[in-house]
C-alpha cells in the first residue's frame, strides 16, 4: 500500500491523499463547487499552481477569487503572458523579454521585428487576447535545465531570453509555462490553471511606451505595452472610472488652471509658486504653527548646507549620499592655481533632512532630565537628488519643505509623547476632511543599532497606538516587516482621498541610533549622562506634496478657508461698479480674500471663468442689488443662486473663511 500524504486544511481537518496528488485533487475531493472556484494554492504559506503535486505533508489553503490580493496578482501575471502570446501571434518575429504584474495591471516588453508598436495596435492585440482566453488553454509548468532553455531560445531567435537564461544561477530551479501545446515562456510562476480562468472583459490595454532592455539606456530600445487587469468587468469599470476621475483631479492640470504654480526645466524638480498658490501655502503654514504652538513645540531654523563630516557621523553619507546634492567647500581658483579639493572632508552637502541639525541645537548647553521632552519644530527646506524619471509634479520633487519636528525625550516619556502625537495628527487630518489608516513599519534588513534597540522601539510604538485606541480594524492597523528606516521603526499615516486612493504622509519614528552617533546627552536624575530618545515626526510630510494631495482630494474646490481667492464680486452692468467696489472693501475689512470683476462681459462668461478658477463664491451685483444693498451669491458646485442682504453674506463668508481650529 502506497504512503499517504497528510494535507492539513485551514479548518483544522486533515485529508489523506496519495503521493503525486495536487491541490486541485483536494479541491475536487471536497466538492465540485470548490474545484471550479479554486485558482491556486498556498502550500505552507507559499503560493503555488493548483496542478503542482505536493512535495510531502503540508498545510494547504486553496485560493479563490475571494482571496482578492492573491487572485489579482495571479490574474495580472496571466494577462501579461496572454499579451505576449497574442503579440507574437499577430506580429511574427517579435521577441519577448519580461512581463510582470503591477499594482493595477501588467506590462510586457517586446523587441518588434519591424517597427515599434503604437497605441493603434492595441485593439487588435486585445481581440487576439480574448481569443486566447476563450480557448481556455491549460497553463502547464515544466522544469528545464539551463542548457535546454538557452537552446530553445536560440532556436526561436529569442536573443534577449537566451541572454537572460545564460545568467541564471546553476542552483536555481528553472521553469517554463506552456500555454496549450504551442507557446511557452520562461517564468517562476505560479499561474492560474488555464487561460479560461481569466475574464475576457476584465482587462484593457492602456498605452505603449519605450523601455530600454534591462533598464540600461546603452541597450536596445524595446516597446512596452501596458494594461490594467481585474477579476471581473465591474472591477475594471470602477478602475477606469477612478482613472477618469484622477485625470480630472490631476494637480498639475488644476494647478495651471487655478494659476497656483508651475514647473519648468530651468529648476527641474523645484516649484515656482504663484501668488495664489503661495497663499494656500501660507494658510497651511499658519495653521500648522498654531497647532505646534499649542502642542508645546519650539520653532527653530537650521542651515541649508552642512559639512560632509557631519553627514558622515550621522550615517547619511554612507547610506544616503547618492540622493544628496554635494558641493565643494571651496572652489579652486583656476587662474592662480588656488586651493585644490583633496578629499571628502572638503565637501559639503545640501541637507536632505533636518534631523542632524536639530541634534546640534539640542547639544548646545547642558540639558537636564527636567528639560525633557524638548520639541523642536522647523519648516525645513530640504533637497534630495531624485532621478529625473521619478519626478512628478508636486508629489515628487527635489526641493521640498517639511513640517518637521524632533522630540527629545526620556525613555519613560516615549509612549505618552507618541500618544500625544497620534491625537494631534488625528485632529489635523480630520480638519482637512481625511480618513486614514495607521501602519507600523518594522526593521529593515540593512540598519543601524542592536536587536534590543529595535525590539524596544517597535514595542513602544505598538504600545502607544494601542493605548491611543488606533490599532483597530477601523483605522486599518497593519504591521509592515522590513519597511522601517535604517535608523528607526516608524508609524505611518495613510490618508484616503475622495476617490479612494491612499497617500502616505505623516510619520513618527522612535530613534536611539542618531542620538548615539551624534553624541546627544542629558544629565539624568542620578547625575550621569544619558542618551535621549529622538522621535522624528511630520504630519503634512512636505508642504508641496500635501498641497498636491489637497488639490486632487478636493478636485481644486478647496475649503473656503484655504482657497486663495475666497470670493469674487462681479457686476452685471456698469451701473453697479461703485456698489461692487464698496462690497469688495467691506469684504476685505472682514478679512475675506476677494477680487472684483468689473469687465464688460456677460455674467455667464464671468461665472464660467471663475468656476474654472475654483472660486468658492461669486457675489453678483446689478442695479437692483445696488439699490437694495443685497448680493446674489453663486456658490461653486451649486445650481441655484441665493439672494441675501450684504451683511448676511459677509457673515456667512467670514464663518466659512475661518480656519477650523479657530472656529
Amino acid at each position: 500500500m502506497s504512503q499517504l500524504l497528510k494535507i492539513s486544511l485551514p479548518d483544522g481537518s486533515v485529508r489523506e491523499m496519495p503521493v503525486g496528488s495536487t491541490p486541485a485533487d483536494v479541491a475536487a475531493a471536497i466538492g465540485p463547487g470548490l474545484a471550479k472556484a479554486a485558482l491556486a494554492a498556498r502550500i505552507d504559506g507559499e503560493l503555488r499552481d493548483l496542478t503542482r503535486p505536493f512535495d510531502g505533508d503540508c498545510q494547504l489553503a486553496l485560493v479563490t477569487a475571494k482571496d482578492e490580493a492573491d487572485a489579482l496578482d495571479l490574474a495580472r501575471h496571466d494577462y501579461a503572458h496572454v499579451l505576449a502570446e497574442a503579440v507574437q501571434a499577430l506580429f511574427p518575429g517579435t521577441q519577448i523579454t519580461f512581463g510582470p504584474s503591477t499594482d493595477d495591471g501588467f506590462y510586457y516588453d517586446f523587441a518588434p521585428a519591424e517597427r515599434p508598436f503604437t497605441d493603434e495596435d492595441l485593439p487588435a492585440i486585445e481581440a487576439q487576447m480574448r481569443k486566447i482566453i476563450g480557448a481556455n488553454k491549460p497553463l502547464r509548468r515544466e522544469e528545464w535545465s539551463r542548457e535546454q532553455l538557452i537552446s530553445r531560445w536560440k532556436q526561436q531567435g529569442e536573443s534577449f531570453k537566451a541572454e537572460w537564461a545564460a545568467e541564471l544561477p546553476d542552483a536555481e530551479t528553472l521553469t517554463v509555462y506552456w500555454s496549450g501545446d504551442d507557446w511557452l515562456d520562461m517564468c517562476r510562476g505560479p499561474h492560474l490553471p488555464s487561460t479560461g480562468k481569466l475574464d475576457p472583459n476584465a482587462f484593457k490595454l492602456t498605452r505603449v511606451s519605450g523601455a530600454y532592455w534591462r533598464g540600461d539606456q546603452n541597450n536596445a530600445m524595446l516597446s512596452r505595452i501596458y494594461g490594467t487587469g481585474w477579476l471581473n468587468k465591474k472591477q475594471l469599470e470602477e478602475h477606469l472610472h477612478r482613472l477618469e476621475e484622477a485625470a480630472k483631479r490631476d494637480h498639475r492640470k488644476l494647478g495651471a488652471e487655478m494659476d497656483l504654480f508651475h514647473l519648468q526645466q530651468e529648476a527641474h524638480g523645484s516649484v515656482f509658486w504663484h501668488p495664489k498658490g503661495y497663499m494656500v501655502w501660507r494658510e497651511l503654514e499658519a495653521y500648522m504653527r498654531r497647532a505646534i504652538d499649542g502642542a508645546g513645540y519650539k520653532e527653530v531654523k537650521t542651515p541649508q548646507v552642512m559639512d560632509a563630516r557631519q553627514w558622515e557621523q550621522s550615517g547619511h553619507w554612507g547610506k544616503y549620499r547618492e540622493n544628496m546634492f554635494v558641493i565643494p567647500d571651496e572652489v579652486p581658483n583656476t587662474e592662480d592655481d588656488g586651493p585644490v579639493i583633496s578629499g571628502e572632508a572638503d565637501w559639503m552637502a545640501l541637507k536632505p533632512m533636518n534631523c542632524p541639525a536639530h541634534v546640534l541645537i539640542f547639544r548646545q548647553g547642558i540639558k537636564s532630565y527636567r528639560d525633557l521632552p524638548l520639541r523642536f519644530y522647523e519648516n525645513g527646506c530640504c533637497h534630495r537628488n531624485e532621478p529625473h524619471g521619478a519626478l512628478h509634479g508636486l508629489m515628487r520633487v527635489r526641493q521640498f519643505t517639511q513640517d518637521d519636528a524632533h522630540i527629545f525625550c526620556r525613555e519613560d516619556q516615549i509612549v505618552s509623547e507618541v500618544q500625544d502625537f497620534c491625537a494631534l495628527a488625528d485632529r489635523i487630518y480630520k480638519d482637512f476632511g481625511f480618513t486614514y489608516s495607521i501602519k507600523l513599519a518594522l526593521r529593515p534588513e540593512k540598519r543601524f543599532g542592536t536587536e534590543e534597540m529595535w525590539d524596544q522601539a517597535e514595542a513602544e510604538l505598538r504600545d502607544a497606538v494601542h493605548r491611543a485606541g488606533l490599532a483597530t480594524e477601523e483605522y486599518g492597523w497593519e504591521e509592515l516587516p522590513g519597511e522601517g528606516a535604517f535608523y528607526a521603526p516608524k508609524l505611518e499615516w495613510h490618508l484616503t482621498d475622495a476617490i479612494g486612493r491612499t497617500w502616505q504622509v505623516g510619520t513618527i519614528q522612535s530613534d536611539r541610533v542618531l542620538p548615539e552617533r551624534l553624541d546627544a546627552g542629558y544629565v539624568a536624575e542620578d547625575g550621569g549622562k544619558h542618551r535621549p530618545v529622538m522621535l522624528h515626526r511630520a504630519i503634512f510630510g512636505s508642504y508641496e506634496r500635501f498641497i498636491g494631495i489637497l488639490i486632487e482630494h478636493y478636485a481644486g474646490k478647496l475649503p473656503v478657508w484655504l482657497a486663495p481667492v475666497q470670493a469674487v464680486v462681479a457686476t452685471i452692468v456698469s451701473d453697479a461698479d461703485d456698489y461692487a467696489r464698496d462690497v469688495t472693501e467691506q469684504l476685505k475689512a472682514a478679512g475675506i480674500r476677494v477680487e472684483t470683476d468689473l469687465r464688460n462681459e456677460k455674467i455667464n462668461y464671468k461665472v464660467r471663468e471663475h468656476s474654472l478658477q475654483k472660486v468658492p463664491h461669486l457675489l453678483v451685483v446689478g442695479k437692483r442689488e445696488a439699490e437694495e444693498g443685497t448680493v446674489a451669491v453663486r456658490t461653486l458646485g451649486e445650481e441655484r443662486q441665493r439672494f441675501m442682504p450684504l451683511a448676511e453674506a459677509i457673515a456667512m463668508l467670514k464663518g466659512e473663511a475661518t480656519p477650523p481650529d479657530l472656529r
